[in-house]
């Protein structure tokens, strides 16, 4: 844990700070808690892309309207700012800190549910968590408006208080509370992860036979509708502005980007075939032979299309699909977006510089490990498998339970995987791609520690208490 804080602290909190540019998402944030530009008219190079920004002016809340739970965080650290720093100017490292307590409380809650485990297993799981998910590929988004932050640590809580649930003889409802709030927060970071709460709610209701009192089944089963609900009115409700660009790239920058037909492929979705000049675009393309928003696409495209023609053509199309997931592999290992910046203007790096202070773990990830499917594929049906023969093997409901958690992560990595290229095309792939990372990273730290603990286990000529058997993978 001090080796985790004093990294954070070196890269989040001391000169020269890192954080992430703005690749033009933080205005709906800003507009919605009250943030503003320091400067009355900042220039467009020093606000996107190349350089971060570490403080901004404090206003009244604002009307972005904009509906996600991190702007509950957000808020909140204003308020930290107002009361410690400053009533006129936000310091963004606030916000990291705010993240950076959530994120310790996940790496508590980790050793706290597994204290039984083998020395050698604490030993790894702390080398895991410093080297693995304290990479400035991860916190230096805490510095920054985008909501992966959110998505990061509320994965890390939501499965390890899942874990904990299920490591409990008689599990209290306020760690199943804790686990719904965390989940509450994962899903509605992002509508992209609007269909983890189904999982999530699947899950809880795992968790009805782990007690037989009515308060535990009627409080498990509310926690699960809500999820649910919540998840579906999360999609149905998202901003048509938001639902436009989604749509908008999900065909020509998805299903029509290197198209050999596109114009066939248009009549097949049932669009004209006029529409094939915007093929390659996306929804901030500049100068396209007809905008984005010109009145005349929503008759002709927006109001025609849905998620389901788009499904129905990749089912017709499974060698276009697995192109397009060909794709998202290869960007499938990149947890920083290298094209924004990550330090001060004011430091004098070079416009769009990337600090590589402790980013091992991601650098080594994204120049080193295999991003083919050739390589995700057989990883993910190793786990899988292993997943299988570990749960036939259970003692008990809860150590079932405790092992589908895991199979719970494995999924949310493939729709994390497979939903932005096919939902969103293949426009910033590598951030889109992010919380496959973090699922990934999980299921390969589950994969070591698993590793770690048949081998102490063997060494130590010792068999694992029948109750225990199973646990031998960790978030």
């Amino acid at each position: 844990m001090a080796s985790a804080i004093a990294a954070i602290v070196y890269v989040l909190m001391l000169k020269p700070v890192t954080g992430v540019a703005d690749n033009g998402d933080f205005l709906r944030i800003m507009q919605t808690v009250g943030l503003d530009y320091l400067e009355p008219e900042p220039d467009d190079r020093d606000k996107y892309f190349g350089y971060f920004i570490l403080e901004y002016r404090l206003d009244g809340l604002g009307a972005g309207g904009y509906v996600s739970t991190q702007i509950v965080l957000v808020f909140a650290a204003t308020l930290l700012n107002r009361l410690l720093y400053s009533q006129d100017v936000f310091d963004i490292r606030f916000l990291a800190a705010v993240y950076t307590l959530l994120l310790l409380a996940a790496y508590w809650a980790a050793f706290r549910f597994h204290r039984s485990r083998p020395a050698a297993f604490h030993i790894a799981l702390g080398i895991l968590l410093v080297f693995l998910f304290t990479d400035a590929g991860y916190i230096a988004y805490f510095n920054s408006l985008f909501g992966e932050p959110v998505s990061f640590v509320f994965l890390l809580l939501t499965v390890v208080l899942a874990l904990g649930l299920a490591s409990a003889e008689n599990p209290r409802r306020g760690l199943l509370a804790a686990f719904f709030v965390c989940a509450v927060f994962l899903t509605g970071s992002k509508i992209q992860n609007a269909p983890i709460g189904i999982l999530l709610a699947i899950l809880c209701l795992r968790f009805l036979p782990f007690r037989s009192d009515r308060a535990w089944r009627k409080t498990v089963i509310s926690f699960a509708a809500i999820l649910a609900l919540g998840s579906i009115a999360m999609f149905v409700f998202a901003p048509k502005e938001l639902k436009a660009i989604n749509m908008y790239q999900t065909v020509f920058f998805g299903i029509l980007k290197d198209s050999p037909t596109p114009e066939r492929d248009l009549e097949e979705l049932g669009l004209p075939k006029e529409l094939a000049v915007l093929a390659g675009t996306n929804f901030f393309t500049p100068d396209t032979p007809i905008p984005q928003r010109d009145p005349m696409l929503d008759e002709l495209f927006y109001s025609r299309m849905s998620h389901g023609k788009v499904a129905a053509f990749y089912l017709k199309h499974p060698g276009r699909l697995l192109a397009k997931l060909e794709i998202a592999a290869r960007n499938g290992m990149s947890i920083r977006p290298y094209y924004l910046g990550t330090y001060e203007k004011s430091e004098g790096r070079p416009y769009g510089a990337v600090s590589e202070t402790f980013a091992f773990w991601s650098r080594f990830k994204s120049q080193k490990m295999p991003n083919t499917l050739g390589f995700l594929v057989p990883f993910c049906l190793a786990y899988l498998a292993v997943l299988i023969r570990e749960r036939r093997r259970a003692a008990n409901q809860q150590s079932k339970v405790y092992i589908e958690t895991f199979a719970v992560l494995a999924a949310i990595g493939m729709i994390s995987f497979a939903v932005p290229v096919i939902g969103d095309g293949e426009a910033d792939l590598g951030k889109h791609l992010f919380l496959f990372n973090v699922c990934f990273d999980l299921m390969f730290a589950a994969s070591l520690l698993w590793i770690v603990q048949k081998l102490a286990t063997r060494f130590s000529g010792r068999k694992p208490a029948a109750s225990n058997a199973h646990r031998g993978h960790i978030s």
